[in-house]
């Protein structure tokens, strides 16, 4: 016996890092790292191509409209989709604490009483015609030494899925703050749209009375106040259209905050761009990886398939484990208590494949392939990501130029019809130049308003595209009331 206590905790110790050291370096498979993908330098669209991004902003500063800030936060305290993700996370993390437990002892009960006659351990064995009592009682452990790895594996690709639901519950956060400001924004171009409609309505019943003033002093025919009356009731004929259209997208916004269908606040219409952010860059694309929640998920499904591997690789060696059994066990009740009763064993036992027919071959070569797929599906949403961002940039450069183009245009036709209502009251034109020009203002003050919408709707694709909104620091901000 070693009388030394230093040294004997020395060589436990000594004995203890030796097997730990000895187990990971035994850990079969590949070791996992995150797969080299080439970025460009910058996006195509971006002419900045700064460090800065506006995904790094939280969303309420990037969405400055206050009723829109209180739909977002009931969104996100509200959302049924949000509380299922949620609700997934915790199943994934309980997935994970079950493949967990199989690295640690499991341990258990047993017991029983029987009595009869011709009888032993509750079963029928000739015992000469006698009656017969007996019992048992025991605790038994087992433990399988996970010298492979096979375990830790498991344990690596569990942990990952359940990272890559974390993942997914972050993407909900940020489809949700993009689907709820789109559709506000969309619901706000919906009402330029009728506004729009009702001026024009009112244009062309200010045309009719025009021609119902001269067709009563004998000056023109009913064929100009027909005219007139046709162009306002189709002006007018488009209202329910776009009323119907608004109940949806109010019912939309509803849905998406967690409420029942009703009117939605608006602080104001839609803009004409100028309280949008100035500067919105979207950053570098090397910072996308790291910021883009569902590029982040199928990282981390990509990590699972890697460590499947090693479980699979495992399997073609023996596994070891303990087992041990301690506790009473007495022919008669009357002695259950006795020193005699006691039963304990410890066994180690060992077993591996021999032939099992190409299955754990067959189970290799399917995992590799499911790595292989889960590259090119992280590899893909890369690309994916690149063409939303860039999507948005362009979109927004474009729906810029375009509404200065279209405000221009209504601004000349606005003209129009004003010298074509004079030419007319001065009998040097006929009607049709005044409907014609009023005809051609309205669908382009429609496109108008469709231009702006889009600048807006272009800020949330990229804020979107980029995984903004869903940071640590936003979400808390957002339940503590902004």
């Amino acid at each position: 016996m070693d009388r030394n206590p230093l040294r004997s905790a020395f060589s436990s110790r000594s004995l203890s890092l030796f097997a730990t050291a000895f187990l990971a370096a035994c850990t079969v498979g590949p070791e996992f790292s995150s797969p080299d993908i080439i970025m460009p330098g910058s996006y195509r669209g971006d002419v900045s191509a700064s460090a800065e991004s506006i995904a790094d902003l939280p969303w309420w500063k990037v969405y400055r409209d206050s009723s829109l800030q209180a739909l977002i936060h009931d969104g996100l305290a509200n959302n049924k989709d949000l509380a299922i993700a949620v609700s997934r996370v915790e199943q994934a993390r309980q997935i994970a604490n079950q493949t967990r437990s199989l690295a640690l002892p499991s341990v258990g009960y047993s017991g029983g009483l029987s009595t009869g006659r011709n009888q032993s351990g509750g079963g029928a064995f000739f015992q000469d015609g006698d009656t017969k009592s007996d019992a048992v009682g025991l605790v038994n452990a087992a433990w399988e030494i996970d010298f492979w790895g096979r375990i830790r594996r498991l344990n690596e690709a569990e942990l990952a899925r359940y990272l890559a639901t974390d993942e997914a519950r972050r993407g909900v956060i940020v489809s949700l703050i993009g689907d709820i400001a789109q559709t506000y924004y969309e619901l706000l171009e919906l009402d330029l749209q009728k506004e729009i409609s009702l001026s024009t309505r009112d244009s062309f019943q200010e045309s009719f009375d025009l021609f119902q003033t001269r067709v009563e002093g004998g000056l023109s025919s009913s064929l100009e106040t027909a005219r007139a009356q046709a162009a306002a009731s189709q002006a007018a004929a488009t209202v329910p259209d776009i009323e119907r259209l608004i109940a949806q997208k109010e019912n939309l916004i509803s849905v998406l905050v967690g409420k029942g269908p009703g009117p939605v606040k608006r602080s104001s219409g839609l803009g004409d761009g100028s309280d949008l952010l100035r500067v919105l860059p979207p950053g570098l694309p090397t910072a996308l990886i790291r910021r883009r929640p569902d590029i982040r998920a199928t990282e981390q499904l990509l990590r699972a398939a890697n460590a499947e591997i090693g479980v699979a690789i495992a399997e073609y060696y023996p596994k070891i484990g303990l087992t041990s059994v301690a506790g009473r066990i007495s022919p008669d009740l009357s002695n259950l208590v006795d020193s005699s009763g006691g039963v304990w064993s410890i066994a180690a036992d060992i077993s591996g494949p021999i032939f099992d027919g190409g299955r754990r071959v067959a189970r290799e070569a399917q995992v590799r392939a499911e790595w292989d797929e889960a590259r090119l599906t992280h590899e893909k949403a890369v690309l994916v990501a690149l063409g939303e961002v860039s999507d948005s940039l362009i979109s927004r450069q474009k729906s810029a130029e375009a509404r200065v183009e279209q405000e221009r245009a209504i601004s000349s036709l606005k003209d129009a019809v004003d010298l074509a209502t004079d030419r007319y009251t001065a009998g040097s034109s006929s009607y049709f130049e005044i409907l014609d020009t009023k005809l051609e203002l309205y669908p382009a003050e429609l496109n108008l308003a469709r231009y702006r919408a889009n600048q807006y709707l272009s800020v949330v694709a990229l804020y979107r595209s980029l995984g903004g909104g869903w940071s640590p620091k936003s979400i808390s901000s957002a339940k503590a009331g902004l």
